[in-house]
């Protein structure tokens, strides 16, 4: 899904989990349906959910800790919290950094939205969240890449002008399209990602194989599909 891109100085940072008592998981808060902050103030989503119920599986006592996207990952490694639960795709580049538990969904297609048809997707202006692996692609596709720090502003670029479309994950586009504000899916959805997983530190194996059992019996009988069907974030497994 998306796809940091890192520091000299962040990629040297290293923090090893101290099994204390509270783990603490990193999300963005800003992605719906995902992860997003409701009208009390608290992080919710698909992503709240499923982390709450992965811990309670691990026997794990865990608080949410809301972080900017473009630092999420250095944040982790420095030990600002002990794990990413943030629509984080699994990607090659990410794992020379980071590790990753298996994946809790699928690949999710990206797709393009803009306010017509007949929109140049192959050399236009496109925009995409910085940092993600839609913004990547956009950038070897010879498209014209705008990017903007929150999802939200890559959706104001296309409405304002700015852009001729954006790129991004489907499930966070569609309801763009369904709130009679004239924008409308362009062009083929692209296949992007190898799944979405909960990243740690690479020196926390422990917790990851404690994620790894909880998301293995959650795929086991049938609940975290039940969790993907009902916040509609990716296909099945």
């Amino acid at each position: 899904m998306k796809n940091l891109i890192l520091t000299t100085a962040a990629l040297a940072l290293s923090a090893g989990m101290a099994m204390a008592d509270t783990i603490r998981l990193g999300t963005e808060g800003a992605y719906a349906p995902w992860n997003f902050v409701n009208d009390a103030g608290e992080i919710d989503g698909f992503e709240r959910e499923l982390g709450d119920e992965l811990c309670k599986r691990a026997n794990l006592d865990c608080e949410w800790v809301k972080n900017d996207w473009d630092s999420i990952i250095p944040n982790l490694v420095s030990g600002n919290y002990d794990a990413i639960i943030a629509g984080m795709s699994i990607t090659d580049e990410r794992e020379e950094v980071i590790d990753f538990t298996n994946n809790y969904t699928p690949p999710d297609p990206s797709a393009y939205i803009a306010t017509s048809d007949g929109v140049d997707l192959a050399s236009g202006v496109i925009a995409a969240q910085t940092g993600t692996i839609q913004a990547g692609y956009v950038a070897d596709s010879g498209a014209t890449l705008v990017e903007f720090a929150s999802p939200e502003e890559t959706i104001a670029a296309v409405r304002n002008g700015e852009a001729d479309a954006v790129l991004a994950d489907k499930s966070f586009l569609l309801p763009f399209t369904e709130d009679s504000s004239g924008l409308i899916f362009v062009g083929e959805e692209v296949p992007l990602g190898g799944g979405v997983g909960v990243g740690v530190r690479e020196s926390d194996g422990e917790l990851k194989e404690k994620f790894n059992t909880a998301i293995q019996s959650m795929k086991d009988d049938g609940s975290l599909n039940e969790l993907i069907t009902k916040w509609e974030v990716s296909s099945t497994f």
